[in-house]
């Protein structure tokens, strides 16, 4: 028998109840008060609009008082900057003595592990090896010098060790070809062809920028990897659509099923067919050929009409119907649900309406990489305060969307040494073509936010933590975490800067339920999509019985040993734990003017 997820009727927005706070406007862009106010407020916004087209995530009032908060700090600090200058004359005195030619070494110093910038041998040859350790002796002074000053707001303190960090490493020796052994040594092979051709690649380059690519990922650095062709490629079928979401059943490859469909919430950031890449890394095609019924949220890519798209309208036209459907076409009383990144935010929200008004339509929750604390967002915390959102939002506001090459710009931004200046000497000074791959034909596939719904989300999950503590209103009532009773797998990763593992491992403090808590090596996309048979994998799993005691991060970390290879077999078998009996696949049935996978929407530029 199944069952349809009913859901109460609401208006306005899915924030907090209560009075707003002071100077707060309506988040759906209206101007409220006397004439005069109305053009003044948006006389406000179209300047704030033009310096957030200017600046990014990062406008200058945030950055000016973050160093002045730290600056003033120091000044009043006598046995900090004590403690620093002492660090300067250390460094100097275990300097000189390798400006001395015969002072080369090829040493393995600890401050070079995992840095590609220096990998070449002849980064450990003088006078190139002094240059390297002064890089790491400057880099090591400012970590120290922008830590640990007592009265600096931790957000501030962030701010500027962020931005001394950008500074460093834009004046690393290895972005210069002068002084990079690894570019001369290019330049007498080739004979300067190396310029040349790197020549080329940067003009290719702003021709991309002109034309509002990005120059890492654009169509036509990825053109090996069409959606449909090389791509999502699964066999499958859509099978549902309205306004918001294409709704994907995959054909099944197996003669039996289990009786509990599996249904996958992506993040509506990127494309969903990050979780359905090449055959050989695609978690989708994994899932049917072991024997699971699978269907995929594919989010539209939205324009300036749906700017007052809200967190209720992507909770009720994209998770509930996506729910309701799914346990309609398999016949299932209920399923397994998947959440990646803010896909599994918002599908927390979901399951704690639907456990708040007694709903059983799901059988066990999974979340990929998936905050529901915000409280310690990462080095993303660092782009989103209320000083940067006025300005985001005012941008929003008049575009009515935020688009995805303008949220790219921030992600290079948290890996510039590996995204920006690694890209450009290899690229620009080496003249070295840079080999497309699905993944980053998928990170190329950028979209829209609409305005209200990425206003609301930074508001209220990140700023205000009102999931987290229990002040935030779905479709017009609180929910929380703490209702949650089904069983919970979570996966967290270990070089994640964007849901830091031991952000999302806080789901323990916010539920009593049985939680399955893996954590596997690699970084927010590579992590997860971790295939069988790829080399260097490794993770850790632990399940915490229902009701049981709470262990903090570092004691599970200390406590639960790594085991070598991919997590999917593991999390697939969980599921199997958690199902019914195997039975025949059902026929994918449609309605009228649908279409095979990966559908439309997908391809919506």
């Amino acid at each position: 028998m199944t069952e349809t997820v009913t859901r109460p009727k609401h208006a306005g927005s899915s924030a907090s109840a209560g009075p707003a706070p002071l100077g707060e406007r309506p988040v759906d862009g209206r101007c409220t008060g006397t004439p005069p106010d109305v053009a003044a407020e948006l006389l406000d916004r179209q300047t704030r609009a033009l310096f957030g087209r200017a600046v990014g995530w990062v406008p200058a009032p945030a950055l000016q008082l973050a160093w002045l908060d730290w600056s003033l700090h120091l000044a009043r600090s006598p046995g900090k900057q004590y403690a620093l200058w002492q660090q300067c004359v250390q460094q100097f005195f275990r300097l000189m003595p390798r400006l001395q030619p015969d002072s080369a070494r090829p040493t393995a110093d600890p401050n070079l592990v995992g840095d590609p910038r220096f990998a070449d041998p002849d980064w450990g040859r003088w006078p190139f090896s002094l240059l390297r350790d002064a890089f790491f002796q400057t880099q090591s002074f400012w970590q120290s010098a922008t830590t640990g000053l007592d009265g600096v707001t931790p957000h501030h303190q962030h701010m500027v060790s962020f931005a001394a960090r950008q500074w460093i490493d834009m004046l690393s020796p290895s972005n210069c070809w002068w002084l990079n052994p690894e570019v001369l040594r290019a330049m007498m092979e080739t004979g300067g062809r190396n310029f040349v051709e790197g020549g080329r690649r940067w003009l290719d380059d702003q021709q991309e920028v002109l034309a509002g690519y990005s120059p890492r990922t654009s169509p036509q650095r990825c053109v090996a990897h069409y959606v449909g062709q090389r791509v999502a490629i699964t066999p499958g079928r859509v099978v549902y659509r309205n306004e918001l979401i294409e709704l994907i059943q995959y054909a099944p490859q197996t003669t039996a099923v289990w009786s509990e469909p599996v249904l996958i919430v992506p993040s509506w950031i990127l494309k969903y067919y990050i979780l359905d890449l090449s055959p050989h890394n695609s978690l989708v095609r994994y899932l049917v050929e072991h024997g699971h019924t699978v269907f995929m949220v594919s989010w539209k890519n939205p324009r300036e009409d749906a700017r007052n798209f809200g967190l209720d309208d992507y909770l009720e036209r994209g998770i509930f119907d996506a729910i309701t459907r799914v346990c309609q076409m398999s016949g299932a009383s209920s399923i397994h649900t998947v959440g990646y990144c803010l896909g599994g935010t918002l599908l927390a929200i979901g399951a704690a309406a639907l456990a708040r008004d007694s709903r059983t339509s799901l059988r066990t929750m999974t979340l990929f990489a998936a905050q529901t604390d915000f409280s310690e967002p990462g080095e993303l915390g660092l782009f989103v305060g209320w000083s940067e959102l006025a300005d985001l939002d005012a941008l929003m506001w008049d575009q009515g969307y935020l688009d995805g090459r303008q949220l790219a710009r921030a992600f290079q931004l948290l890996h510039s040494r590996d995204l920006i200046w690694s890209r450009m000497m290899h690229e620009y000074l080496l003249g070295e073509h840079t080999k497309p791959t699905d993944l980053m034909a998928w990170n190329a596939d950028t979209t829209r936010l609409p305005y209200r719904l990425h206003s609301e989300t930074l508001r209220e999950l990140y700023l205000r933590n009102a999931l987290a503590e229990g002040r935030y209103h779905a479709l017009g009532r609180a929910v929380a975490l703490a209702d949650l009773r089904l069983p919970l797998f979570v996966v967290a990763t270990e070089r994640d800067h964007v849901s830091p593992w031991r952000s999302v491992y806080k789901l323990h403090l916010l539920s009593r339920a049985e939680i399955s808590f893996l954590l596997t090596s690699g970084g927010h996309n590579a992590g997860i999509v971790s295939e069988p048979g790829h080399a260097g994998r490794s993770y850790r799993l632990s399940t915490r019985g229902k009701d049981a005691p709470y262990l903090d991060p570092d004691e599970w970390h200390a406590q639960t040993p790594a085991q070598e290879g991919s997590w999917w077999p593991r999390w697939q078998n969980w599921l199997v734990a958690h199902s019914g009996d195997r039975i025949a696949p059902r026929a994918m049935t449609t309605e009228s003017g649908l279409c095979d996978a990966p559908g439309t929407y997908v391809l919506e530029p």
